[in-house]
């Protein structure tokens, strides 16, 4: 590719370089293995999340949305 491209009037234009397209073929969702994948890997930074918040605070997600 020379980074231009010329129109059907013989003009060139250096500006009009356009990327490639594709389509992908899976779909991504229902329930498929991108899916799954996302969710186990929300679910961990959420139980990871909480760890740190009761680490930092003493207390427990329960206790500590009682006392808001």
């Amino acid at each position: 590719m020379n980074g231009y491209t010329v129109n059907e009037q013989g003009l060139m234009n250096n500006f009009a370089v356009e990327p490639k397209m594709y389509v992908q073929e899976q779909s991504r969702t229902g329930f498929t293995q991108y899916a799954e994948k996302l969710n186990g890997r929300l679910a961990m930074l959420g139980f990871v999340s909480m760890l740190v918040m009761e680490a930092l605070t003493g207390q427990g997600l329960i206790s500590w949305l009682s006392n808001l």
